[in-house]
């Protein structure tokens, strides 16, 4: 029986070191190639900017508490859009700092490196130039990818800076291909991880999707010299600017109204599908067999313009959730990657216009409240002991499924 003490303690001692091991046990190395298209890993667009200019730079502390809630909604990778200021670094930090705390929090990032053309943002864009400052956000990319190369597993040269609608700044594809490679050349150097993936996220049309205009040389250089292809869909848009699909036929007529509008969002989502397949078909047609993901779709809720009571009557959160939702479907069974814009309201893209729908494609608003696609993870309870500016996260409209569908209007008969 003398032994019974000591044969006590080392259970004791074993026991506890596993579960210590258990508690400590950190999420094994993950690559772009094993997370996009990865059902598991849930994207999503984010902007942390919570005022109504982004002078006003969100706080490591609320960009812990967004990540916190992003994690509660099963996201995994986020994507951003530049790196001109502090908002991308400081995710970045807090996302080390949140796996330092928890070795179990995972959390990856699609880095946005912005580019413009040269006169950017001015009355005389320079299209057939790059701007100067290019080659800063390239660098800037480049030494974060180098600094957290365990969370940033792709780096996106450019947000719709190829399409010919961005008037404003967009470039040719010279421009992106020039940088794409540019990385690609530092991944073989070893100045890089070779895992790192390199693209640029544009509108389907600037990668051969849409009208041939986009079909040159330089663009299929560059589906050569990327890993893969991010592109752009937005049926939201097209409900005024191509409206077809969004147009009820004469047969729907027998139908009740929220029978319309669920047809109308099964359109909307082939429509997002049929400009993915223009994507895949014209890559096939050049010979190139590369991943396609949806590096952005969304849906807003709000708008005073062209979607609103006054247009397409597209806009209302119930919308937003059926096409979250069906997209969501789509992509996680089809082996798609899909960041859905956006995870948060955002005031400054429209600050002058409060009711302007570039301010309402979040999931979340700015006072903390769940919008009808997220109402079932409130009911989950996925967000308890979670706050936002200090308010907990509940659902829009109190609750109330009735009072939401007074505000769902029914697609337009005609143009």
């Amino acid at each position: 029986m003398k032994n019974w003490p000591s044969l006590i303690l080392g259970l004791a001692m074993a026991m506890g070191l596993m579960n210590c091991q258990s508690q400590t046990q950190e999420v094994p190395e993950k690559t772009a190639a094993d997370i996009l298209g990865n059902a598991e890993y849930r994207a999503i667009s984010y902007g942390g900017y919570r005022e109504k200019s982004r002078d006003i730079q969100p706080t490591i502390a609320e960009l812990k508490e967004d990540l916190k809630i992003l994690q509660a909604m099963g996201i995994k990778i986020l994507r951003t859009y530049n790196v001109q200021l502090m908002e991308a670094p400081n995710l970045l930090k807090a996302i080390a700092e949140l796996k330092k705390e928890d070795s179990s929090f995972e959390m990856y990032v699609m880095l946005g490196a912005w580019i413009d053309c040269e006169n950017a943002w001015t009355d005389s864009p320079n299209h057939e130039a790059e701007s100067p400052e290019n080659a800063g956000e390239i660098a800037r990319a480049v030494e974060l990818a180098q600094k957290y190369p365990d969370i940033v597993k792709v780096i996106a040269v450019g947000n719709e800076a190829m399409v010919n609608w961005a008037a404003s700044y967009f470039v040719r594809p010279n421009v992106i291909l020039k940088w794409v490679n540019h990385l690609q050349n530092l991944k073989a150097n070893g100045e890089l991880s070779s895992a790192l993936w390199i693209t640029s996220s544009d509108d389907f049309a600037s990668w051969g999707g849409g009208d041939a205009s986009y079909h040159t040389e330089d663009l299929k250089a560059l589906y050569q010299a990327v890993d893969y292809i991010s592109m752009h869909t937005y049926p939201y848009h097209n409900t005024h600017y191509n409206p077809d699909f969004w147009i009820e036929s004469d047969s729907m007529s027998n139908l009740s109204e929220l029978e319309r509008v669920d047809a109308a969002m099964l359109r909307a989502r082939d429509f997002a599908k049929a400009q993915y397949d223009s994507v895949t078909s014209y890559m096939k047609s050049i010979g190139v067999n590369k991943p396609i993901h949806i590096g952005e779709t969304g849906w807003a809720t709000v708008s005073d313009g062209f979607y609103g009571p006054e247009g397409s009557k597209a806009t209302d959160e119930y919308k937003q959730a059926m096409y979250h939702d069906l997209m969501r479907q789509w992509t996680e069974a089809s082996g798609i990657s899909c960041f859905y814009f956006e995870a948060f309201d955002e005031q400054w893209k429209d600050a002058q216009n409060p009711m302007g729908s570039e301010n309402h494609f979040g999931l979340i608003t700015l006072d903390a409240q769940a919008k009808y696609a997220l109402w079932k993870d409130v009911d989950e309870g996925k967000f308890e002991g979670l706050t936002r500016n200090g308010k907990p996260i509940i659902k829009t409209y109190n609750g109330s499924l009735d009072s939401l569908l007074k505000d769902v209007l029914v697609p337009p008969t005609q143009k």
